[in-house]
C-alpha cells in the first residue's frame, strides 16, 4: 500500500482539547484542510465543551470526546485506562494523518504519542522542543519570543506548512433552523420587542480574570435602557444565575433574563439575531464573530491572541503594567485592566456598532 501524503490523505484527525472558543478559532484552518481533497473526512478529538460547538461546525464530520489529563481543566485520574481505550479507538479508525492544534504554552507531545501509538503515519504540530519521531511534520514554535499571533492565524500558519490554504478565513458555525425558530418563539413568549434597538449581554466567563465587574455591567444596562430605550437580553449558563441576577438587580431597569434557558445552538441563534453582543473575552464573543454579529468585547489583558476575528467590534480594556499575565485569576487582585473601562465607553461602543449595521 502506498503511504499517505498530505495531498492524498482522506481520513484526517484534528485534535483541539480546549474550550468552545478555541475550537471556533481553528475552523478557518479546518476549512483549509477540508479543501485539500474532495473526499477528505475530518474527525475532531476535543473536550466536552469543545464538542458542544464542534457539532455545529460544517467542516467537521465526526466528533470524539476526551478529557485529556495534560489539559489543566481535567481532574487527575488514577490510571491511563481512558488513554489506552482512546488509542485503540483511533487505531480502529485508520486515520491517514493527524493535526494537533495547541496554543504556544501547550505541548503537543502527549497527543502526538497517542497518534503514534494509534499508527497514524502523518502527524503535524507546532512544537518548542525537538519531537524526534513523535511528529512526522514538525513546525518549530516561534511564539512567544518571535511575537504572538492571533490564535486563528497561528492555526492557519500551521496547516499552510503542509499546503492547506483557504481564501475564506472567517470563523465557521452553522445555526440550525430549529434553533432559530425556538429562539424566535422564546423571544415572543418573553415579550422581547426586537423591532427597535436591543442587545444580548453575556456577562460571564469561565475565568474570573476575564469578567467585567457586575456593578459596571449593571450601569451599562441601566444607561442603555433608561437613556437610549434599548431592550437588553441577559444570557449565561445555569451556574451563572447568581451573577446575572446580581447584575439585573443592580441595574434597576427592566431586562429579559434567559440565563440557563438556552441550549448552545439556541444561544448561537440568539446571538445571530441580535444587532450587537456585549460580552467578555469568552466563547460567545467567538460565536458572534462566526455568525457575523458585531461585538463589544470587554477584553481582559490576560493574553493578546483571542480578540474577535473578522467581525465589526470594539475591544475595550484599560492598559496596565501587568498586562499579558496569562492567569485565570487576577494575580494583583485589582482587575484594573477591566475595572478601568468606564460604562459610558461600553454604551458608546454599542451604539456606534449598531449605527454601522
Amino acid at each position: 500500500m502506498t503511504p499517505p501524503t498530505w495531498e492524498n490523505a482522506e481520513r484526517l484527525l484534528c485534535i483541539r482539547l480546549d474550550s468552545l472558543g478555541d475550537v471556533l478559532m481553528m475552523t478557518p484552518a479546518l476549512r483549509a484542510l477540508r479543501g485539500g481533497s474532495a473526499g477528505r473526512r475530518i474527525t475532531l478529538l476535543t473536550s466536552p465543551s469543545g464538542a458542544a460547538v464542534a457539532r455545529l461546525v460544517p467542516e467537521i464530520d465526526e466528533v470524539l470526546v476526551h478529557e485529556a489529563p495534560w489539559v489543566k481543566a481535567t481532574p487527575p485520574r488514577a490510571d491511563g485506562a481512558a488513554e489506552r481505550a482512546l488509542v485503540e479507538r483511533l487505531r480502529a479508525s485508520r486515520f491517514d494523518a493527524a493535526v494537533i492544534f495547541t496554543t504556544f504554552s501547550q505541548s503537543p507531545l502527549p497527543a502526538a504519542l497517542l497518534c503514534q501509538l494509534a499508527d497514524i503515519p502523518l502527524r503535524l504540530a507546532h512544537c518548542r522542543e525537538k519531537p524526534y519521531g513523535l511528529l512526522s511534520d514538525w513546525v518549530p514554535d516561534p511564539e512567544p519570543e518571535g511575537g504572538i499571533r492571533h490564535e486563528v492565524q497561528r492555526q492557519l500558519d500551521l496547516v499552510a506548512t503542509v499546503g492547506a490554504q483557504t481564501a475564506d478565513e472567517r470563523l465557521s458555525l452553522r445555526v440550525p433552523d430549529a434553533a432559530r425558530e425556538a429562539v424566535q418563539r422564546l423571544l415572543c413568549e418573553r415579550g422581547v420587542d426586537t423591532s427597535g434597538s436591543w442587545a444580548v449581554l453575556h456577562p460571564g466567563s469561565t475565568a474570573a480574570s476575564r469578567r467585567y465587574p457586575p456593578e459596571l455591567y449593571a450601569e451599562v444596562v441601566r444607561r442603555l435602557v433608561a437613556e437610549h430605550g434599548w431592550r437588553i437580553v441577559l444570557t449565561g449558563a445555569s451556574d451563572e444565575r447568581a451573577l446575572v441576577a446580581e447584575l439585573a438587580a443592580r441595574a434597576g431597569v427592566p431586562v429579559h433574563d434567559l440565563t440557563g434557558s438556552l441550549a448552545l445552538a439556541e444561544l448561537a441563534a440568539l446571538i445571530a439575531s441580535a444587532p450587537v453582543l456585549i460580552t467578555n473575552n469568552t466563547g460567545p464573543s467567538h460565536m458572534a464573530a462566526a455568525v457575523g454579529t458585531p461585538v463589544v468585547c470587554l477584553y481582559a489583558l490576560t493574553n493578546p491572541q483571542h480578540a474577535p476575528w473578522q467581525v465589526p467590534c470594539r475591544v475595550l480594556s484599560n492598559d496596565v503594567p501587568c498586562r499579558w499575565c496569562y492567569r485565570s485569576v487576577c494575580p494583583e487582585g485589582h482587575h484594573a485592566c477591566l475595572r478601568g473601562v468606564p460604562p459610558e465607553a461600553v454604551v458608546s461602543a454599542a451604539c456606534e456598532l449598531t449605527l454601522r449595521r
